[in-house]
């Protein structure tokens, strides 16, 4: 079973101040690049995997989508979706996405935010989305970069020229890596991206875009903290299609 950290209530607490917990998808810096990489929603049936607050499922019915399916772990995040959606054509399920199966040929887009980078099994979980996908179906996720992840902590350095530097701490080696945020003992699994390329390709899937997500000047303008991201990537998108 997935580690549920959402649910521990000094991570939650933490969680939900950050600008994509109070501002939805306006709060995502990404949010532009991810959506350019969506297919048209009209009359489809969407799965969103990591759902949270619900925020990308009441913006997929919104541009037309005839279903979405909603599945997250976490009892708050189910919680707080349900709270915030009216809407008879959003379902959400609590659901461990390390043992989910989903009917063949059921969804058009399955789609996923910041969740997969905390599943062990993913190859496991990429076979289920590929079966659940309907021919020409696409399967749109980010996740942390795994240069991002394998970044040492506390972070910045100096090199001897007084130039800044982010060591990377064994890149090589994939696995469980722990990390501190909002709360102790935070485990996400780190994958080279060409571990994770390779399993989308080794189940038929195939790759239409990726993308290590760059802020853009007038994001940086707006919001001074993004800068770091253009020193080493943080964010990862990936579009493949069946």
């Amino acid at each position: 079973m997935a580690q549920n950290i959402y649910d521990d209530r000094v991570f939650f607490a933490g969680y939900t101040t950050l600008p994509r917990s109070v501002r939805g998808l306006d709060g995502a810096p990404e949010w532009p690049a991810v959506r350019a990489q969506l297919p048209d929603l009209a009359g489809k049936s969407v799965l969103d995997l990591g759902c949270g607050f619900g925020w990308f499922a009441r913006w997929a019915r919104a541009q037309g989508a005839a279903h979405v399916l909603g599945l997250d772990l976490s009892e708050n995040m189910i919680g707080r979706a349900r709270l915030n959606t009216h809407d008879a054509g959003i379902e959400y399920r609590i659901a461990d996405l390390e043992r989910v199966e989903f009917p063949p040929s059921s969804v058009d887009l399955a789609y996923s935010s910041l969740a997969l980078h905390y599943i062990e099994d993913f190859e496991r979980l990429v076979r289920s989305v590929y079966h659940a996908l309907r021919p020409g179906g696409r399967f749109v996720f980010t996740i942390e970069h795994p240069i991002y992840m394998a970044s040492r902590k506390p972070g910045w350095r100096t090199d001897q020229e007084g130039r800044k530097t982010w060591p990377v701490d064994a890149y090589a080696l994939e696995g469980p890596r722990k990390t501190n945020w909002f709360a102790d003992g935070v485990i996400k699994y780190h994958r080279r991206i060409g571990t994770t390329l390779n399993m989308l390709i080794g189940v038929g899937l195939e790759i239409r875009h990726v993308e290590e997500f760059a802020p853009t000047p007038d994001q940086i303008a707006a919001m001074r903290d993004l800068a770091e991201e253009l020193e080493r990537p943080m964010m990862l998108i990936v579009a493949a299609q069946r």
